[in-house]
């Protein structure tokens, strides 16, 4: 997925989440600090409160599917520590070109035939360009007459070429927010936070939904994964689709041999999303073929809905087809 955010000093997004939790301010916006106080819930309590949260808002075991495509890989100008993509660092991975209509119609057929509702094409590009932008609003043109929704991860956009997407007909596009503000600075030097927050208002303001979520275990403390999502949550509305992506370490880039985050922490960050964001599909992304079926099934119990599945989650494995329907059939899930 694409990276995000920040000025070096935290600076709250200038817009409020709606939300009757206690948790929140009179204004609805969650402050960090209350966001660090879920954290610090024994695991029972907040797991507890996540799945209740869950079961208001969603069907208790249903799972939305979707499939993510790299229509572009390599050779990004950025310099974001954990992405193997980026031209920075030697990780083994070939620049390409575009994919063409015929090969991503066919990938999206495929991805129709086993269950997913939604298709997500991700470019390695810093901001596409206009032509690229035209090139992409024709392959979402053919998503949408498949019969999915259709989501992009292209980079930073303008005002324009968001209107352009939205009338070929995305559905959604994704720009993660990374980390906290005050913990971007560590991961990446080549844009800064407002960036990703100027292109998340071009999105809205397009009329699309919004797809924005973070990485964890980059070496962050909790506060500062709390701090990520609070800055999630005080979006006016908070993202209709948070990925949460636990790292993947890959060789040469500057994130690589760094201590793996606890599971529980993890299993943690999904309850507490799920809780200030309770409208929210929270989604199991980058970092789940590293997981355990245990682990995956407490994700489930804290309130995590929607999974990427398939082929390729941009340059890192994904569990693939079979062995994620084994996993819904032992846990009694069904795609929704």
């Amino acid at each position: 997925m694409t990276h995000a955010i920040a000025p070096a000093a935290e600076q709250p997004v200038q817009l409020i989440r709606r939300s009757a939790s206690p948790s929140a301010t009179s204004e609805g916006r969650w402050p960090v600090e209350a966001v660090a106080q879920l954290f610090d819930r024994p695991f029972n309590d907040l797991l507890f409160e996540a799945q209740r949260v869950h079961r208001e808002h969603f069907q208790a075991n249903e799972v939305q599917l979707s499939t993510l495509l790299s229509i572009k890989t390599g050779g990004c100008p950025e310099d974001c520590a954990y992405c193997p993509q980026s031209v920075h660092y030697d990780t083994g991975v070939e620049a390409g070109k575009l994919l063409d209509k015929d090969e991503v119609l066919a990938a999206a057929q495929a991805a129709r035939e086993q269950g997913a509702t939604r298709f997500c094409m991700g470019a390695a590009w810093r901001a596409p360009k206009d032509r690229d932008i035209e090139k992409v609003a024709e392959l979402v043109r053919a998503v949408k007459d498949v019969g999915l929704e259709a989501c992009c991860t292209l980079g930073m956009l303008s005002d324009h070429q968001a209107r352009t997407l939205k009338d070929a007909g995305l559905d959604y596009y994704n720009h993660n927010l990374d980390t906290a503000p005050e913990a971007y600075g560590r991961i990446i030097s080549t844009r800064d936070y407002q960036d990703r927050l100027d292109t998340l208002e071009h999105v809205r303001a397009a009329g699309m939904h919004v797809c924005s979520g973070g990485i964890v275990g980059m070496g962050e403390s909790r506060r500062e994964r709390a701090g990520l999502l609070a800055q999630l949550a005080n979006l006016d509305p908070y993202p209709e689709s948070v990925p949460i992506n636990h790292l993947v370490q890959v060789e040469g880039t500057p994130l690589h041999g760094l201590e793996p985050l606890d599971p529980l922490e993890f299993v943690r960050t999904i309850a507490v999303a799920r809780i200030i964001m309770p409208k929210a599909r929270v989604r199991l992304s980058a970092g789940r073929q590293q997981m355990s079926e245990a682990v995956q099934a407490l994700c489930f119990l804290a309130g995590a809905n929607s999974i990427f599945y398939g082929d390729k989650l941009l340059t890192t494995g994904n569990p693939d087809w079979e062995r994620d329907q084994k996993l819904f059939e032992k846990l009694g899930l069904q795609a929704g």
